[in-house]
Formats: structure tokens, sequence, C-alpha cells
């Protein structure tokens, strides 16, 4: 790991030529909703102390909508026009490490069985620029799922605010120094002392849970009453998985513009959905919201760590902060770590 100084000045001159270079530049919207593409440097925000955006960037990743391929009828045959994303370099500035860690952990399911191209080309050709978290509220809970404030793991680049108008540049990954090569101008020689002294005082969120622990309760309670006490509640919105940074659900629909022509589409879709799991049949093997809820939990702490090792989960807690009936997902895991210590 490298470590340089960069000022906040040069920051924005340093954004302000990625945006030259026909780099597709996403940073934090002004109102923490989501995030947009930045067309001058001066809406850039670095969000390290302030509440993590209702919605993550995985959209510039892994698209809400998108089509895989067109067709076009003829008499006796058809054209198939085949789609690819768009091969400019997306930078992210500003993630904090419950954002960072998201690509990494998605490109587990996205190369499994399947190489899907269309997220791979966007992961491939991203560039993540983190930052420390210095925001804690009731919904964090990253240390309980294996990160914590200042985790550098899925960031290329990782500042560190030093002081009002200074960052630690620290060039964290092979790929964010080969990256930064044109850019060397705008960095000076760094302290690597001074921003350990710094990340040793900020404070980690409370471990609210142990996700083993979890793992292992829903391992032996399938059917058990909590679930249902849960799906009452739940209107099955699914604000919780568009907001989430890692889930990643989709369906894939044809869609017709005539007798002649058409598409198929990538769609995002949520196990919470009533639909979701509905057969051709008119079978629905979960066929209530209990179900559903369950399906979310087990799929975060059982179903992908089985498959993947991997949580799927950041702890950023805006499925939490954004659920309009106050469902949180870190107190029903609490809640199971509790039962399971009882045993």
């Amino acid at each position: 790991m490298e470590e340089k100084i960069i000022s906040k000045e040069n920051l924005i001159s340093f954004a302000n030529d990625l945006i030259k270079d026909n780099h597709f530049v996403v940073g934090q919207d002004e109102k923490a909703i989501g995030w947009k593409n930045i067309i001058d440097a001066k809406e850039l925000r670095i969000n390290h102390g302030g509440v993590p955006s209702n919605i993550s960037y995985k959209e510039f990743i892994f698209a809400k909508t998108e089509p895989i391929f067109y067709y076009k009828n003829k008499k006796d045959d058809y054209d198939l026009v085949e789609t690819k994303p768009d091969d400019k370099k997306i930078i992210f500035f500003g993630a904090k490490p419950c954002d960072a860690r998201s690509i990494e952990i998605m490109s587990k399911v996205f190369n499994w069985d399947y190489k899907d191209k269309f997220f791979n080309e966007r992961a491939d050709n991203s560039i993540v620029i983190g930052t420390v978290c210095n925001y804690q509220d009731e919904f964090c809970f990253c240390t309980s799922v294996g990160l914590n404030p200042s985790t550098e793991k899925g960031s290329d680049i990782f500042l560190i605010p030093l002081d009002e108008n200074n960052f630690a540049f620290r060039i964290v990954s092979e790929k964010g120094k080969e990256f930064i090569q044109p850019y060397q101008k705008y960095l000076n020689e760094g302290n690597a002392a001074r921003s350990t002294e710094i990340l040793a005082k900020i404070k980690n969120p409370e471990k609210k849970f142990e996700s083993s622990k979890v793992k292992e309760w829903i391992t032996n309670n399938f059917e058990h009453k909590l679930f249902d006490k849960i799906g009452e509640t739940c209107l099955g919105c699914g604000q919780c998985a568009f907001a989430c940074p890692v889930c990643h659900c989709f369906d894939i629909v044809d869609e017709e513009c005539d007798y002649s022509c058409g598409r198929r589409m990538k769609n995002w879709d949520a196990c919470q959905f009533g639909l979701f799991t509905l057969h051709g049949s008119g079978h629905n093997p979960r066929d209530n919201q209990g179900k559903r809820y369950r399906q979310r939990i087990a799929h975060k702490f059982k179903y992908y760590p089985d498959k993947f090792d991997e949580i799927l989960c950041t702890g950023c807690g805006r499925c939490s902060r954004g659920c309009p009936v106050g469902i949180d997902i870190a107190t029903v895991a609490s809640e199971i770590n509790f039962t399971a210590n009882q045993v």
C-alpha cells in the first residue's frame, strides 16, 4: 500500500481531469438520496461524515433495467442484435466501506455457473475511491458483518480526511496504482503515521450480533414462528432489496414492439414480491410474507455464505432506515442471536 496526500483543491482538479478524459464519474447527490453522474467537479461531495445515501450506487454496475438483445423477424428468418455496456471507465468517488465492498460481494454470484458480461464489464471498468466513515446511527451494523468504518477492502483508492483541506490518499490495489499514474501531479508525499493515528480514534459501531450464530439458528429453525410475526408487518414493497448495495435478484422479460420485433429485458426483482416465486401452475412455494422474509434473512446469512463464503450484507442499514413499517434487519438478527444463545 502506498500513501500520498491530496488537497481538496487538487481533488477537485483531479475529478475535473477525469471528466475531461471522458470517464464516467459517479458521486453522491447533494441530498444524500442516491448517486449520480458528475459533470462538474464542483458537484463532488465526499460524504465521510454524513448518513449513507438512501440508495447505493449498485445500479451503475447492475442496471435497474437493460436490454440483453433485440430481435427482428423476417419472412423465414430473424435478425438478432446483441447489446453491450458502455466501455467507459466508471469512477466511484467517496464510497463508504459498506458501499465499496458491494462489487466484490456481488461478483461471486455473477461469476458462478454463468459469467454475466454486463456486470463483469462494468465491474472491470470501475475504480472505487473509498473513504473512511465518520458516521453511525442506530441502524449501522457493519461490525456485525465483518466490516468497520475504516475497511479498505473493495476500494482501489482510499481517502482519509486529515484536516479541513487535506486527505490521505491511500493506493490500495494494483488496479488503483495503474489508474492513478497519469494523475500523479495532484499528489504530495504522505505521512502514514498521521493517518493511522486518525483511524485509531474512529469509534466502531456496536456489534449487534454474531453472524455465525444467525446462520446456525436459521439452519435449525426453518419453520420458526418469528418469520410469521415479521411477515404480519412486512408490506412486501421491496424497498429493502432495491436500496441494498448487494441484493441482486432480477427477472428476464421478452417485450414486443410490434408483430415483427422486440427485445429481451433484464429487470431488478425482489424476493419480497408476492409474484417472485409464483409458478406457471399457480403454485407459490412462498405464498405468504413470512416465508418471503425468511428467504431474505436466510439468503443473506446462510445460503450466500454457504455457497460463496460471503455474507450478503454490508451493514449499511439502508433497508431499515427506509422501511415504511420499521422492520430493522439488525434487530431481527439480534433477536435470532439472542434466541440461539438461550439454547
